[in-house]
């Protein structure tokens, strides 16, 4: 059973990350404290009582595909149309076309529940929510008109096609092809491969955007357009018409989210796919990467939704399971698990990590939303420049931890985690694709080394470590409670992570980018382990004079990842700088 953890949700998003930063612009202004725990209320309930049930079905029958058609599990329909017509489709959208305009922190909130409920059902609407950004971004009126009202309404989904056989990660190798036609239109053809909810039977209407090159576009990614292509076409009145030339020609068998089908796309098998053209001809790129940016916060979102999952089912089977006996319990017969010192600690881990993703990603969507607010353009600035280096570090560590939590999850378990019938494998198994797609985490790493730390000449990574300073300094003051000696170890892990900072950027400047990437994975962890330390003490700072259950937890969470995980950034900043010789000097053989 999975129960929503409301109040630390709130807790993290208006103490943490500061959402009262956010909603303190006037186009926020409808946001108070109560629609705030309205919507995180019934956020939660819908995904503890609508979609974590359809979570084990969605495993064991998963989607279904016949001649082109894909049937989603028992269950998943209606609890689709359901979740469509509670409105959460439109909690970011422009209201012009029927969304409500809140900030991108309380989808943030929300998406983290629909991912613990299930992952599978969460990732469909997220795509949806992707093309609704780029559309209202990049399309023309006309297109805005035709197909935003029924996406944001969720009456239509919306769907990313990028990937083809021989370009994943590398869009310069993209094939598909598109053909100008007389009237306007265009016509696309090629396949797509790995496109999430390509076909299903939730809607009527699926609104694929297709990446795909025109016959006189430049090489490379200059020259990629971006097009809508509809599944029916659409029209003048808004009624659906004739099919267009786009199918599905079969679904992945998948480790893991077996009901999300992971479809393979033909366009133009029968003359060609009727497109639109989104923004200007080979600009696609630019377009689709508003969709893209954001969908990397999304999954990040879904490592920790899974990680929540995760810790509160091995939770649940740490206190009911019973073995040996441990020296604490004062019951009859042999102790619950919960209570032997190592599974206690797994357990604090478990939510240490989980606490940390949360806070990261809740963090990232601030700086999302602060970068669209206000009136200052150098804070505007700011803020775009906070989100694009915080989105790679939620991105990737937060998936990374969504697979190490489920993994502890399993473990605590025992054997039973090992046997499909407890669940415990299943959180392993779908939190395993999210380090993969939307840039691998590989490549998020590299973003954030060659691309986000020479933001601003450098001072952009310095000005965040200043401000984390901070943090660890009113820590340290703080004499009389136990979180002194956590300011002292933030400290210096900040310390390590400013000098491996400054060997990135030298290391760059030197033309030694070689190097520089060879360490980039290891300095995202350095990273991120520093940023998720100090946001777990900002945490207990904000609550050391509460002696409730949670705050004493939050004190906890932070005191126990200070001494566990903060000194890892020593160790991480040797790798930063010390593997490029045996990385570079190595061969790989078949």
């Amino acid at each position: 059973m999975y129960r929503a953890p409301v109040q630390e949700i709130a807790f993290t998003l208006n103490k943490v990350a500061d959402l009262d930063k956010v909603v303190a612009d006037p186009r926020h202004e409808e946001v108070g404290e109560d629609l705030v725990a309205a919507i995180l209320e019934e956020a939660g309930r819908f995904a503890g009582e609508q979609i974590a049930p359809l979570n084990e079905v969605g495993d064991r029958i998963g989607a279904k595909c016949e001649n082109g058609e894909v049937t989603m599990p028992p269950g998943w329909r209606d609890a689709y149309r359901a979740w469509a017509e509670g409105g959460w489709n439109s909690l970011t959208a422009d209201p012009e076309f029927g969304g409500q305009g809140l900030p991108m922190m309380l989808q943030a909130a929300a998406l983290e529940m629909w991912n613990s409920g299930s992952m599978a059902f969460a990732i469909g609407p997220t795509l949806t929510v992707g093309a609704i950004e780029a559309l209202e971004k990049h399309a023309s009126d006309h297109l805005k008109a035709t197909y935003l009202p029924k996406l944001v309404s969720g009456e239509w989904m919306g769907t990313m096609n990028l990937t083809e056989p021989q370009a994943g990660s590398d869009l310069n190798a993209l094939r598909a092809r598109a053909e100008r036609a007389e009237d306007g239109t265009y016509r696309i053809f090629g396949q797509k491969i790995f496109i999430t909810y390509g076909e299903h039977d939730f809607t009527d209407n699926i609104v694929h955007l297709v990446l795909a090159r025109l016959p006189d576009a430049p090489a490379g990614t200059r020259g990629i357009s971006l097009f809508v292509v509809p599944k029916f076409l659409v029209n003048e009145d808004g009624s659906l018409g004739a099919r267009n030339d786009v199918r599905c020609a079969g679904i992945e068998h998948k480790l893991g989210i077996h009901a999300s089908p992971t479809c393979t796309m033909a366009y133009g098998d029968e003359g060609g796919a009727i497109g639109w053209l989104v923004g200007e001809e080979n600009r696609g790129l630019a377009c689709m990467f508003t969709m893209m940016n954001n969908a990397r916060l999304a999954v990040g979102i879904q490592g920790l939704g899974v990680a929540e999952r995760a810790t509160q089912q091995a939770m649940a089977y740490a206190l009911e399971r019973r073995q040996g006996r441990s020296a604490d319990h004062k019951g009859e017969g042999m102790s619950p698990i919960a209570l032997h010192p190592d599974i206690r600690r797994t357990l604090l881990d478990m939510q240490a990590w989980t606490q940390v993703s949360r806070a990261i990603c809740y963090a990232c969507a601030q700086a999302i939303d602060l970068s669209g607010l206000g009136e200052d353009e150098e804070a505007r600035k700011h803020w775009s420049e906070r989100a694009a280096m915080l989105t790679p570090i939620a991105k990737a560590l937060s998936t990374d931890i969504g697979v190490e939590v489920a993994s502890l999850g399993v473990q605590v378990h025992g054997g039973m985690g090992y046997v499909e019938e407890t669940g415990a494998a299943r959180h392993l198994r779908d939190a395993r694709i999210a380090p993969i797609y939307e840039g691998t985490n590989g490549i998020q790493a590299i973003d954030l080394v060659m691309r986000k730390l020479p933001l601003s000449g450098g001072e952009h990574l310095a000005g965040l470590i200043g401000e984390l300073s901070g943090i660890a300094a009113a820590a340290r003051k703080d004499a009389a409670s136990d979180l002194a000696d956590a300011g002292t170890r933030l400290e210096q892990a900040l310390a390590q992570l400013a000098e491996a900072g400054r060997w990135m950027l030298d290391a760059q400047a030197d033309g030694r980018q070689q190097e520089a990437l060879a360490g980039a994975t290891p300095f995202l962890r350095l990273m991120g382990i520093a940023l998720g330390g100090a946001l777990l003490v900002k945490g207990a700072l904000a609550c050391r004079n509460d002696n409730s259950a949670p705050a004493r937890n939050r004190r906890l969470l932070a005191t126990y990842f200070a001494a566990a995980h903060l000194p890892e950034t020593a160790a991480l900043r040797a790798q930063v700088e010390g593997l490029a010789a045996s990385v570079l000097a190595f061969e790989p053989t078949a």
